[in-house]
């Protein structure tokens, strides 16, 4: 998407929207930005196809929810924001330019609420979420009453976005189609670099560029943040700090400013020592497991340094982190058979994610439902896919994900799965959706950790397995049971 189709932050607000309709309202990014919209108390309406668990939330706040996409939706309403999974020829969009109406892309939208606040924008290939989710719960923990809108939500919390009362707005900012470049923030987070997305931007190269005009962004009184072990991370500071621009790394490099040494990581969760500027922050604990997520927690405490926030905030709530809904997530126990949801469909993103689940996992096995998220990506990377679903003792796999995308011969699951170095007998390639939890049944047997991995849709899988090993036991079905019946069509809508 051409960076042109974005208006930049500017002194618009929220109130100055009116009467607000978001197309598509049931994906997570889009019900956290109404969630926000309505705890502002401003009027939402939203459209969508299917009954998301997120609507029943957005109901009780207030919200008008329309179960059918129609140009009547839109009567009454100053304001239309659209994701880009929303075509340009959706009937909506078609109605709202008709209308001479005020249509904005999610991002524009989302700018338009954070005037007026210091926001921090954590931007990267991998870990966003999750790393927005501690940032805000340091803050939280702070007292600081941080609003937020994050690509997920935090677990026991229940929700992605909140309107605080505070100074800061923390938000996830998406480079996959430049619009993270609309921000303005106070910190700029980049986790790491690495090619993905290059539908949008070709090579590397050019990602890397974008994401140095993000960081340019930057308050000249805030600071950037970025990744000392990440080649591409590393890569932009120095080129940022030629510029004179203020920026602070993290990691276990020698030569980082905050400095994690002596990790150790295990089903129980991850610990390390922190160190900045030659003195000792002490010990970080989380209960979550994990390398990446020690990484992702050091934004947090170094963000939290930088602006001058005490420090057991963020050991207190990194201590206490619950972790985030499809990130790492454990669905429940059957039969002796531990079930997780886990985002990554990143060949780097999945290996770090099915290391540690092999941590987990013991001596048990690693059985990995996997549905690949677009083609071009599945195509471009098979390879290093390929590599990462090997780490697995068994791997059902399913058709790529990628709505509208036209698959071409030689493309798609067929060829990934052909190209996954594991043997005929532990590797199977499962067409129908609903086939998938008859097979993992069959294959799982008590002490195996079982995961369901990729796209969107991935995520309504993992009660539907609960459900199929619990039938093996003759008891009574208790797991819940959101996605039967619903296949990775019927899932569509929440992609974006």
């Amino acid at each position: 998407m051409n960076t042109a189709q974005f208006t930049p932050a500017g002194t618009t607000t929220a109130e100055d929207l009116g009467r607000i309709h978001l197309i598509g309202v049931g994906g997570v990014g889009m019900s956290g930005l109404a969630r926000l919209f309505l705890t502002r108390g401003l009027p939402v309406s939203g459209s969508e196809l299917r009954e998301w668990p997120s609507l029943a939330g957005l109901r009780a706040l207030g919200g008008t929810i329309h179960m059918t996409h129609e140009a009547s939706n839109l009567d009454g309403v100053d304001t239309v924001v659209y994701s880009s999974a929303i075509p340009q020829d959706h009937l909506e969009m078609v109605e709202a330019r008709r209308r001479g109406l005020r249509l904005l892309h999610r991002s524009e939208a989302l700018a338009a609420a954070m005037t007026g606040r210091r926001t921090v924008a954590v931007a990267g290939t991998h870990g966003k979420t999750t790393t927005t989710s501690m940032v805000t719960m340091v803050l939280q923990q702070a007292g600081t009453d941080p609003s937020f809108v994050i690509g997920g939500e935090i677990s026991e919390v229940g929700s992605g976005a909140h309107h605080g009362t505070g100074e800061y707005f923390v938000v996830e900012a998406d480079e996959s189609d430049r619009s993270f470049l609309i921000y303005r923030p106070f910190v700029s987070v980049i986790t790491n670099i690495e090619a993905d997305h290059l539908n949008t931007y070709g090579d590397l190269a050019s990602l890397e560029a974008a994401f140095a005009d993000f960081a340019r962004l930057t308050d000249p009184e805030g600071f950037i943040i970025t990744c000392a072990d990440d080649p591409g991370g590393r890569r932009l500071a120095e080129t940022l700090r030629a510029e004179g621009r203020r920026v602070w790394t993290y990691g276990e490099s020698a030569d980082a400013d905050l400095r994690l040494s002596d990790m150790a990581s295990s089903a129980q969760g991850v610990r390390y020592l922190a160190t900045i500027e030659g003195r000792s922050l002490g010990e970080i604990r989380m209960p979550v497991p994990g390398r990446h997520m020690a990484l992702n927690s050091a934004v947090a405490v170094l963000t939290a340094y930088l602006l001058g926030l005490p420090v057991t905030a963020a050991e207190a709530a990194l201590g206490a982190f619950p972790g985030v809904r499809r990130r790492f997530e454990r669905k429940g126990v059957a039969d002796g058979v531990l079930v997780y949801d886990e985002y990554a469909y990143h060949p780097t993103s999945m290996t770090l994610a099915l290391q540690t689940l092999r941590e987990v996992a013991g001596e048990g096995r690693l059985i990995v439902v996997f549905q690949p998220y677009r083609l071009y990506r599945t195509r471009d990377l098979q390879a290093e896919i390929a590599a990462a679903l090997a780490i697995a003792d068994e791997l059902v796999l399913l058709e790529v994900f990628g709505p509208g995308e036209l698959r071409q011969p030689g493309e798609g699951a067929a060829a990934l799965i052909a190209a996954v170095p594991l043997p005929a007998e532990r590797k199977v390639f499962v067409e129908a959706w609903d086939d998938v939890p008859a097979e993992v049944a069959r294959r799982a047997r008590p002490g195996d950790v079982v995961v369901t991995m990729g796209a969107p849709p991935i995520s309504l899988m993992g009660d539907q397995l609960l459900d199929a090993l619990l039938a093996r036991t003759g008891e009574p079905g208790g797991a819940a049971a959101i996605g039967t019946g619903v296949g990775p069509d019927g899932a569509a809508a929440a992609a974006g």
